[in-house]
């Protein structure tokens, strides 16, 4: 996963001699803790020029001399590390600024997920500032974390920050997605913390804390849950354990989820008016933060503010594929937006950083539409799902037009509302046998859990799924409704709601949503393949607001309505679309109890019988941007 595989590389990497790097420079922070910098710049013979250049700056927990496996590019799958890909951000005419964030590597202090990024970043600005090597402009780039660290310095409007490119990453709100969603818990806030503590500082110069962590089974602890002080797979490890049970525990939308760092929402007038690039893809957690910091900053700015979607996972912008399903030969970024990711970003920077500005190199909203290939198997097994890239002046696209979609009785799925006086669908929630996660928008899960397209088909590669593995579709508690085969192709770009009218026999449960592209059977695929899009929840207790908790009560009928991720994807002629509803999706997300107890602190599960109603009168729905063709 791109945002937890990090490993030390640089060791056998020789610096060229036209250009120099200093290491380990320690910036000092306005509380006195210093970060360690890595300054690279331009050199004749090793030694470094003194010509004024802009500066990028890439603040990281994941090792300044570390390698992102995403790192590479369509012609070479070596990822390439941090110091390699400086050399040429420096050979394109920049000083690069690489700096282990706070409590990381070679940085002093104790790191605290998220929470310090804004001010540590506003002032490696102002020291890069000061600097005779820099002539006053700074740019920011980084993927995932490093995409975090510079939304949280822009919602502090730095004066120095001239230009932004922010991959997969930068919260417009950590409570609705990314950290939770829908009020749930998404548990892959513990795979990370887990692996990282194992990285990091205290844990090198430990042998016991090591041990100690080593020695965890992770799968074990995900089939034990709620965890506690003292009884986690963090235990030797307590400052990352902390954060993590507060993340955990803190259910209401309050004061912890609108500093800093988690919640550029709040911040958007005082957000930097600098032109800025949210790049992400239909399978990686940060869909939906890039879609709301397009919408609520370009709306807001006078600079230009561009939106990126493409096909892949968590920063895995150079390959065709996502899991199971390959989207063919233009899918990578290399080729379609640019020769490959340095020469994009390099043309962004050139174009608002230097004194003779290039082109601007993007449209305002550049996206992937998957769909439109065969149906067949690829040589190396996926499906081929095919997709194309297409320019758009704005998001969702102004052809894009909300389709009702009524759940039906039979479990059909129609443009037509339901006629009959009275009808639901039920069933039975067992929090003990929660619906495995099959893919999805996520990242970091390793190894408990994989992103991406996947048949929802239960497999041993999943965890949680047992023999006799059964397609999702035929378990007892997930709710299917599908449209017949489409007459005709249908074409689907932008955000992904349900409106349900529920109820439940307990005062609280969860509700579970995904749009799947059915491709019908085939020679390859005899069962067909069951493709997921997009994901949604919702905790009941947060029906009315994520404020406050409203309980059910058990008999009584609600209307609620669930965010998906969005999308973009071509149901073809003969496909179906289709809807799942569940009240389970783990462990993509901590399983709800049902017993109304406190957040992170179920340990009485109760079984609940849930119902979706499908009448004339609660005719449940599902919203789709369809586009005109």
């Amino acid at each position: 996963m791109s945002d937890g595989s990090q490993q030390r590389s640089c060791a056998t990497f020789s610096l060229p001699d036209d250009v120099h790097v200093t290491r380990d420079v320690m910036v000092t922070m306005r509380d006195g803790v210093r970060l360690a910098t890595d300054i690279y710049r331009p050199a004749l013979d090793g030694e470094p020029l003194q010509t004024p250049l802009p500066v990028l700056l890439e603040r990281t927990p994941y090792d300044k001399l570390g390698v992102n496996h995403g790192d590479r590019t369509r012609q070479d799958s070596h990822p390439r590390s941090k110091p390699e890909l400086a050399v040429q951000f420096v050979r394109g005419g920049y000083v690069v600024a690489l700096q282990d964030c706070r409590g990381r590597y070679a940085s002093e202090g104790v790191f605290e997920k998220y929470l310090a990024e804004g001010e540590d970043g506003f002032d490696t600005l102002e020291w890069l500032t000061q600097q005779p090597w820099c002539d006053g402009k700074v740019g920011t780039l980084g993927l995932s974390y490093g995409a975090h660290t510079q939304s949280a310095l822009a919602c502090l409007n730095p004066p120095a920050l001239a230009a932004m490119f922010l991959d997969s990453g930068g919260f417009s709100s950590a409570y609705h997605s990314g950290i939770r969603q829908g009020g749930a818990f998404e548990l892959k806030q513990a795979t990370w913390a887990y692996k990282h503590a194992l990285l990091s500082p205290a844990t090198e110069s430990d042998p016991v804390r090591r041990q100690a962590l080593i020695s965890q089974d992770l799968k074990a602890w995900f089939a034990h849950m709620p965890w506690s002080e003292g009884a986690s797979p963090l235990s030797a490890a307590p400052e990352y354990e902390k954060y993590l049970l507060d993340q955990w525990r803190n259910g209401l939308f309050g004061p912890y989820w609108t500093q800093t760092g988690l919640y550029a929402r709040g911040a958007y007038d005082e957000y930097a008016d600098v032109p800025m690039v949210h790049m992400s893809s239909w399978f990686d957690p940060y869909a939906l933060t890039a879609t709301e910091n397009y919408l609520g900053l370009s709306a807001r700015k006078s600079s230009p503010v561009k939106l990126v979607m493409g096909p892949w996972t968590h920063g895995q912008r150079s390959v065709s594929h996502a899991g199971d399903v390959d989207f063919g030969a233009d899918a990578p970024l290399d080729g379609a937006l640019a020769p490959d990711y340095v020469a994009l970003r390099l043309a962004w920077f050139d174009a608002w950083l230097k004194a003779a500005p290039g082109p601007d190199p993007l449209p305002p909203v550049k996206l992937f539409v998957m769909g439109g290939g065969s149906g067949r198997k690829t040589p190396e097994g996926r499906l081929d799902h095919g997709g194309r890239w297409r320019d758009e002046a704005a998001w969702p696209p102004a052809s894009s037009v909300v389709m009702d979609y009524f759940l039906q009785a039979d479990g059909g799925l129609s443009t037509t509302p339901p006629q009959v006086a009275e009808a639901f669908r039920a069933y039975v929630h067992d929090p003990r046998k929660p619906v495995p996660t099959i893919g999805g928008a996520l990242a970091s899960g390793a190894p408990v859990m994989e992103a991406g397209a996947f048949d929802q088909r239960e497999d041993e590669r999943f965890f949680g799924c047992r023999a006799p593995y059964r397609a999702l579709a035929d378990r007892d508690d997930v709710l299917v409704f599908q449209t017949s085969p489409l007459a005709d192709d249908v074409e689907v770009i932008g955000p992904i709601q349900a409106e349900l009218f529920i109820a439940s026999d307990c005062v609280d449960t969860d509700f579970t949503i995904k749009l799947i592209d059915l491709h019908p059977p085939s020679e390859d695929f005899p069962d067909g393949f069951a493709m997921n899009l997009s994901h949604g929840i919702l905790r009941a207790r947060y029906r009315l607001s994520y404020s406050h908790e409203s309980r059910l009560a058990p008999g009584g009928i609600y209307r609620i309505e669930i965010e998906a991720f969005p999308t973009a994807n071509l149901f073809l002629k003969g496909h179906r679309i289709r809807l799942d509803i569940a009240s389970s999706n783990f462990p993509h997300f901590d399983v709800n109890p049902n017993s109304g107890e406190p957040e992170g602190y179920g340990r009485t599960p109760r079984v609940a019988t849930n119902r979706v109603y499908v009448d004339a009168t609660r005719p449940s729905r599902l919203l789709l941007p369809v586009t005109a063709r």
